[in-house]
């Protein structure tokens, strides 16, 4: 049997990001009070890393516009990264100020999407992130890089790997702690995935690579056992499968925390995740969102969720039983 197939207890580190790439897509604002009560949840199930907010212009992601106040104000638990996305300078030093833990720093692999997306193109956006590097690294904060685009471009279909690589060297060669290699709209594929997850890990051993997919096209599960294949050990995932991309008509949310969580411990692997505060957080989101959520689990249960038997079983039972007395 393929080791993939049987985690023995394996450690996957997952990192939360449902309460900053999901809540951004939200059209009704969840108060502050509930956005810290939720990421205090969620630090209490045994995740590795929580993405708490953005530090991006409130005029530009009004749902996040208390990025300040609720990363101030949730509860630290040892052992927990709480890491924040940072498009500037600017974002950097408020993110600094409210004591972010890592500053997530995001650009395009793509040029069209990187233009589409941040307005820069991806010579602007490196120069850009070059200068918040170092401001974070004369603060000590730790910073991780997300290359967006990594599997695919939803204006420009495949994207070159060289591309992939040479900017991977290029923050690789500035310091970062980690890089984060994401399928933003959901393109990639188990094949792909598997071969580039294993050419990462290959060439930049002293990096900490995590991988970020969507189950655009049914494919999420798949790619995550197909990274872990490869040697992956940490991936982003949303609760309840909140989140999307603006720039990928019908795309859907990231893989969903509670179903990853829930497939891997089936298969025998360690997440360090407690999955019934896992669920129990997700099945909060709908009351503060305004609307379901794509969470399978949230709708069916874990796969030895019991339901009652009818409530005319005895009945059934005794017919059942009855027609074995019958003559023949």
């Amino acid at each position: 049997m393929n080791a993939v197939w049987n985690g023995a207890n394996t450690r996957i580190r997952m990192c939360e990001v449902g309460t900053r790439d999901g809540l951004q897509m939200e059209a009704q604002f969840v108060p502050t009070e509930d956005k810290i009560a939720l990421v205090n949840a969620l630090s209490h199930t045994g995740l590795a890393k929580i993405e708490v907010s953005s530090f991006t212009s409130p005029t530009a992601i009004p749902a996040l516009r208390d990025a300040e106040i609720v990363m101030r104000e949730i509860e630290r638990v040892p052992g927990v990264v709480y890491t924040a996305l940072v498009p500037n300078m600017r974002g950097a030093e408020r993110a600094i100020d409210a004591r972010t833990d890592e500053l997530n720093l995001v650009m395009s692999v793509s040029e069209t999407h990187n233009l589409a997306n941040l307005r820069m193109t991806r010579e602007q956006s490196f120069a850009s992130l070059s200068q918040v590097i170092a401001l974070a690294q004369q603060a000590r904060v730790a910073v991780n890089v997300s290359l967006s685009c990594v599997f695919g471009c939803p204006m420009e279909g495949d994207v070159a790997e060289p591309d992939v690589w040479a900017l991977v060297q290029r923050f690789a060669d500035l310091g970062v702690q980690g890089i984060t290699l994401c399928d933003t709209t959901g393109m990639a594929y188990p094949t792909q995935v598997a071969s580039i997850t294993a050419q990462a890990l290959a060439r930049w051993s002293q990096t900490e690579f995590t991988l970020h997919f969507h189950n655009t096209r049914g494919m999420g599960l798949a790619n995550v056992l197909a990274a872990i294949d490869a040697g992956a050990r940490q991936f982003d995932a949303s609760l309840g499968g909140l989140g999307g991309c603006p720039y990928a008509p019908g795309a859907s949310g990231n893989v969903c925390s509670e179903e990853i969580v829930h497939a891997l411990q089936c298969m025998g692997y360690d997440t360090g995740v407690d999955l019934d505060a896992l669920v129990a957080a997700a099945q909060r989101l709908p009351e503060l969102i305004g609307h379901d959520v794509p969470s399978q689990i949230v709708k069916a249960g874990k796969r030895l969720d019991t339901h009652p038997v009818p409530a005319d079983f005895d009945a059934i039972r005794a017919r059942a039983l009855a027609r074995d007395q019958k003559p023949t």
